[in-house]
């Protein structure tokens, strides 16, 4: 038994290498343009903001930073209860081209991101939009090389993936393998492909043009999307809009949760949702999650402890070696210490039971949770 446990191992380690190798041959990396954009277009940047008095200076700073010469940007205050609303002031007596605006009371149908994201896009005058959120920190050429992109490739949509930044323990060991999966699930060949119906949408950074957001209906589109970043790129490329899904970490870097019960809270609301709420298909990335960074350490332990002999061992083995290097690549993809890899098994048993609780929260409790609010799944 533990012999052919060792060979489906092997040859399942073997499909998931081969395809995650495939898939990030075609990820496109944006690297930092600091050649001044031709006659630039006016960006209204928009950021909501709902209790983020912990980064939301430092994001605001970053943006106002920026060394494009033609920008706003539009902060709105979505009830917040900590010093958020604060800062916010603070930092518009100080910034003329900032913009706070006091978020209004949720209308029933709406979730708050979408409805604090419209509310600005209702005051923006940009020819592009870029949506952001709250903690994300920029470099200070990112609008100048997004837009030089978009231009230069005829874009309507760019949607970035940033340099993730991790602090606790926890972080370290979850996120990556969380990242990793969300890398592996985006088929970037695919997304990028203007006749394929795949999209990709990372809420960190949606730059659109302004008649491409309003060809698609904004937010107010999607005004009940958990998913909203994901949704959108969706109903943009539905729409024939040309897509972009780029690697962007040399233009701004994100610590997106702070602890494991931030990681817990934050990725239960959409994870289920992400699977498009299928058990089957929560129960197969469940499996694969753990089949992949794992058992390949338990079939090697069975295998020296039964003392198959060295054949079976050095299957197992060999196993344990491929593992083990594609997670030194995603260590130096995102930019963490090697030894960092050593902590990935136990980061896919929290995803793993993140996974079910939020099939769980979604399918028996039937609602989501996030930022204090509660809504019907």
């Amino acid at each position: 038994m533990i012999q052919i446990l060792t060979i489906l191992q092997l040859l399942l380690i073997l499909a998931i290498i081969i395809y995650l190798t495939a898939n990030i041959i075609y990820l496109v990396r944006l690297l930092p343009s600091r050649n001044p954009v031709v006659d630039p277009p006016r960006i209204s940047v928009c950021v909501p903001a709902r209790n983020e008095e912990r980064g939301i200076r430092a994001c605001l700073q970053s943006l106002l930073d920026q060394d494009y010469p033609d920008f706003e940007v539009i902060a709105v205050d979505d009830h917040s209860s900590d010093r958020t609303g604060e800062i916010l002031r603070d930092l518009e007596k100080e910034n003329p081209r900032l913009k706070v605006l006091q978020g209004q009371d949720l209308p029933e149908g709406w979730l708050g991101k979408p409805f604090a994201l419209n509310q600005a896009f209702k005051i923006a005058r940009g020819e592009y939009l870029l949506f952001t959120d709250a903690d994300p920190v920029f470099e200070c050429h990112a609008l100048n090389t997004a837009v030089g992109n978009m231009r230069e490739r005829e874009l309507d949509v760019l949607t970035l993936m940033p340099q993730a930044e991790f602090g606790s323990f926890w972080e370290r060991a979850v996120q990556p393998v969380v990242f990793g999966f969300i890398a592996s699930l985006t088929r970037f060949k695919n997304v990028n492909d203007q006749d394929h119906e795949s999209a990709m949408g990372f809420g960190a950074f949606l730059m659109f043009r302004r008649s491409a957001y309003e060809k698609i209906g904004g937010h107010e589109a999607g005004k009940a999307d958990v998913l909203e970043d994901v949704l959108i790129a969706k109903r943009a490329k539905k729409a024939g809009l040309k897509l972009l899904v780029a690697d962007a970490k040399q233009l701004f870097s994100i610590r997106m949760y702070f602890g494991l019960k931030e990681i817990w809270i934050g990725w239960r609301k959409n994870m289920f949702l992400a699977m498009k709420r299928s058990v089957l298909r929560a129960a197969w990335y469940v499996s694969m999650v753990l089949g992949f960074l794992l058992t390949p350490y338990i079939i090697l332990a069975l295998n020296i402890f039964l003392q198959t002999g060295w054949l079976w061992i050095g299957m197992a083995l060999a196993g344990v070696v491929m593992v083990t290097a594609a997670a030194y690549k995603t260590c130096d993809e995102l930019g963490l210490h090697r030894n960092t890899a050593a902590l990935f098994p136990i980061g896919a048993i929290v995803m793993a039971a993140i996974m079910l609780n939020s099939m769980l929260y979604i399918l028996v409790r039937k609602k989501t949770e996030w930022r204090g609010r509660i809504y019907p799944a």
